[in-house]
């Protein structure tokens, strides 16, 4: 068992077991079950919107390198700039350099998971800037020094009194304030970060081919205010994240508001198409697009897994899943956690160091049922297992095991042999990996088939 491994089990052991954490898992993914349904009722009809939405992507993913440059043209003949970044030390290497040409100590930041793959903010603060979370949950996250619980909302975990004792603890505010109060005291704080800053970086929700711009969806106006105000806005977002046409984010926008939050449309969709223009009273004096991919080939390669590239990060599937709602985001340890990060993560990093996270599954398929792009993936979650067989990763107890379990299976005479004692024996003593998590097994005391041929012959 790898390290990874190991520490996801003793996680997720110790989570599973948390009352009180599963009470405010459940209490906030019961809110959202609660709007989702309201956001659905504008689609007329939403299989055949979800349906074309994951065609639009598939278009987008498999002429992906046509998209990329058309965005990089259009995009820089309007003073953009675009940078290539193969891997995650590269695009460091780049952020570090502007900031040191800005000289640059302050940053304000939005909401975006690409950035926590990089893990940016630990890197900017080894490096003496102060990188600052604009987003209100974000925000809290990092007074806490947690990374993000959740793709949309990072501090689902937390209950509103957890939220006032850390603002208590941390910015000596009185005991025992509102949410209203809590904001209020955010946004004091962070204002006055947006005019001090002088680089704002921002994530993409959407990469707009035909149009050489990007669209940011969000909930708050930080996003905007960390695009606007600082003289460098610098966007970081994966290859995966484009879409052919501005026309699409009609469908689009709808579809994560709905998905990802219950609304029909979220308060801020912003599309920002390069730095402030002649004539323009506002917006950033340069722009820098980072397209990272980290991995991302490695799943374009990849003609089944390819599908999971569409994925719009609404966490539909994170609130869906029964294992999620038990063990919570954290325990996966790694960005993107949930049915969707169970898929990824292992193309991503390593599989032999990830593979566990896709048996982190019940198979139950609720995560492809709300999936907004109607992405296959409890099937890729066992597409993921059957590779980490295939390429080897499979200890060599785990495959005698199976390998005994398909010839038992596969043979009714073994099947039938024996006391369903001896066969519980076999299964949660001989092979105590199986009831190291889990229950024990209680096998009947006759097979169907011994019943089948005594009652009818």
């Amino acid at each position: 068992m790898t390290d990874t491994a190991a520490s996801f089990i003793a996680r997720s052991t110790v989570k599973a077991g948390d009352m009180d954490h599963r009470r405010k898992i459940n209490f906030n993914i019961g809110r959202y079950n609660a709007v989702v349904p309201q956001g659905k009722q504008q689609f007329a009809e939403l299989n055949l919107a979800r349906e074309r939405a994951k065609n639009i992507k598939w278009r987008a993913l498999e002429t992906l390198d046509k998209h990329l440059e058309e965005f990089e043209a259009i995009f820089t003949q309007r003073g953009g700039k675009v940078i290539w970044a193969e891997n995650a030390a590269s695009a460091l290497k780049e952020i570090l350099a502007i900031c040191k040409q800005r000289n640059c100590r302050t940053i304000v930041k939005s909401k975006s998971m690409v950035t926590e793959e990089l893990k940016l903010n630990d890197f900017l603060e080894e490096n003496g800037i102060e990188s600052v979370e604009t987003d209100l949950g974000e925000y809290i996250q990092q007074l806490d020094g947690e990374p993000p619980y959740h793709i949309v909302t990072p501090a689902m975990h937390k209950s509103k009194e957890d939220v006032a004792k850390l603002f208590y603890e941390k910015l000596h505010t009185k005991p025992g304030l509102t949410p209203e109060q809590l904001t209020l005291v955010a946004r004091e704080k962070l204002r006055g970060k947006y005019v001090q800053a002088e680089i704002g970086i921002t994530g993409a929700n959407f990469i707009i081919s035909d149009s050489g711009a990007i669209a940011v969806t969000e909930n708050e106006g930080n996003a905007r205010l960390s695009c606007a105000f600082p003289k460098t806005h610098i966007v970081i977002a994966g290859i995966e994240k484009v879409i052919p046409s501005l026309t699409d984010l009609g469908l689009f926008w709808p579809l994560l508001a709905t998905y990802g939050t219950g609304q029909r449309v979220t308060v801020y969709n912003t599309i920002v198409a390069g730095p402030r223009q002649p004539g323009e009273s506002d917006g950033p004096e340069e722009m820098i697009v980072i397209l990272l991919d980290n991995g991302r080939t490695n799943i374009l390669a990849n003609e089944k897994s390819r599908e999971s590239l569409y994925c719009i990060r609404c966490g539909a599937c994170l609130n869906a899943c029964p294992i999620y709602k038990n063990i919570g985001g954290h325990s996966y340890g790694t960005t993107y956690s949930g049915p969707i990060g169970s898929v990824i993560t292992p193309h991503l990093k390593e599989m032999g160091e990830w593979k566990h996270l896709s048996y982190a599954s019940s198979l139950c398929g609720n995560c492809t049922e709300v999936c907004a792009v109607k992405i296959n993936l409890h099937e890729l979650l066992l597409e993921n297992r059957y590779e980490a067989v295939e390429n080897g990763y499979a200890s060599w107890s785990e495959k005698l095991a199976w390998k005994a379990w398909k010839k038992a299976s596969l043979s009714r005479g073994l099947m039938n042999m024996g006391s369903h004692r001896m066969k519980n024996w076999v299964v949660n003593k001989a092979f105590k990996a199986w009831t190291a998590h889990r229950d024990e097994l209680d096998f009947s005391p006759k097979t169907f088939n011994e019943r089948w041929k005594a009652e009818r012959g």
